[in-house]
């Protein structure tokens, strides 16, 4: 079973930079294509950035420009580099897992991320 866990979130200012990563376990993970989400409170789960298994990207227009994300196949880590943050990227974000044309989604738990002065 794919397991997912997300860590490096925490509290930052405004224009600061964060890195989250995901560790991935149960699976091949060179076969998945890996994403990251997020919801901010009284808000749905939106796609931040995903990265197929091939190395191409994908960013939602919020983003473009400020995150990048990333992949080490030898450590099974996706990752998420934040930088320039505003107080609207506040939320928790969740790594997911799919291998294209299977039905199964796998999520973690997330990690929360604050944007404050």
């Amino acid at each position: 079973q794919v397991q997912l866990v997300e860590s490096g979130g925490g509290l930052v200012q405004p224009g600061g930079s964060l890195r989250l990563s995901c560790a991935f376990s149960g699976g091949i993970f060179g076969l998945y294509t890996m994403g990251w989400h997020r919801q901010a409170p009284g808000k749905q789960r939106e796609s931040v950035a995903t990265i197929a298994s091939g190395g191409g990207t994908g960013y939602g227009d919020s983003v473009k420009g400020r995150f990048t994300i990333s992949r080490d196949n030898a450590k099974n880590t996706v990752y998420l580099q934040m930088n320039s943050l505003k107080p609207e990227d506040t939320a928790v974000y969740y790594c997911k897992a799919f291998v294209l044309g299977d039905s199964r989604n796998y999520w973690g738990l997330g990690t929360q991320v604050t944007i404050s002065s």
